[in-house]
C-alpha cells in the first residue's frame, strides 16, 4: 500500500553550485521521500523547511558561524552537516551548537536519505566515520571531470578564497605537510607552478564562491 505521508521538504546549502546540484541529483529516485525545495549557495534560506543539509565543501565557518544562524532560522525545522571531516574538535563543536545531525558524504543515496528521515522523526543521527575516505561517487565538486580529487579541490578552492597554507590546515584540521602535499599534486593536474597561477586556474575554472538560489529544484514545493 502506498504511503500517504508527504516527502521530506529539504535545503541544500553550500559556497558552490555545482556540489550542490550534484548533492540535489542523489535524491532523484528518492522523490516520493524526500524532495529538494531550495538550493543555496552564499544566500540564506528563504523557505520553510523540514531539513537543512549543510555541506561543509571549503566552508571557512563551517563549525561557526553558518551553522549557528542556521540553527537560528525559524524556516528550518532541522539542521544537519553533511562532511567527509570527522574530526572529534569539528564533531563536538557541531553537536554543542545544537545539529541535528553529522551525515558523512561516503553514505549512498539510500543511507544519506534514511539518515533525513531519522533526523526528521526527533533522532540525532552522528555517522560514524572513524577516517577520512572518499565521498560518495555520485556526488560532484569543482574539478571533478579533470581528476582533481575531493580533497584536492577543496584545498584548491581554498587556497582560491585567498587562506594560506596555515589556514587551509587549520580550517582542514590537516597537517601542514598534508595541506603541501595536496597543493603539489593540484598544482601537478592543473599545470601551476606558483599560486598566483593556481588562484588564477580557480577564479577562471569554479573554485571560486558562487552566489545563487535555485527554488523549486526539479519542480519541488
Amino acid at each position: 500500500m502506498l504511503s500517504s505521508r508527504r516527502p521530506i521538504t529539504v535545503a541544500l546549502v553550500d559556497d558552490y553550485d555545482v556540489v550542490l546540484k550534484g548533492l540535489a541529483h542523489l535524491f532523484d529516485e528518492y522523490r516520493d521521500r524526500v524532495i529538494v525545495a531550495e538550493i543555496d549557495a552564499r544566500t540564506a534560506v528563504d523557505d520553510h523547511v523540514d531539513v537543512v543539509l549543510y555541506d561543509s565543501f571549503a566552508q571557512p565557518e563551517s563549525d561557526h558561524h553558518e551553522i549557528a544562524e542556521l540553527i537560528r532560522n525559524p524556516r528550518a525545522h532541522k539542521v544537519v552537516v553533511y562532511t567527509w571531516n570527522f574530526h572529534p574538535d569539528l564533531v563536538e563543536a557541531a553537536k554543542s551548537q545544537g545539529v541535528h545531525g553529522y551525515l558523512s558524504k561516503t553514505l549512498s543515496a539510500r543511507e544519506l536519505v534514511a539518515a533525513i528521515e531519522a533526523v526528521h522523526a526527533g533522532e540525532q543521527v552522528i555517522s560514524q566515520q572513524a577516517r577520512r575516505a572518499p565521498s560518495a561517487p555520485a556526488l560532484d565538486w569543482p574539478g571533478k571531470l579533470e581528476g582533481i580529487t575531493d580533497r584536492e579541490s577543496e584545498i584548491l578552492a581554498l587556497i582560491t578564497q585567498g587562506k594560506s597554507n596555515s589556514e587551509v590546515a587549520q580550517l582542514t584540521y590537516l597537517s601542514p605537510n598534508t595541506v603541501k602535499s595536496y597543493i603539489r599534486s593540484v598544482y601537478r593536474k592543473i599545470g601551476a607552478s606558483s599560486r598566483t597561477q593556481a588562484v588564477l586556474y580557480g577564479i577562471k575554472n569554479g573554485f571560486a564562491p558562487d552566489t545563487h538560489r535555485i527554488d523549486h529544484w526539479m519542480g519541488g514545493p
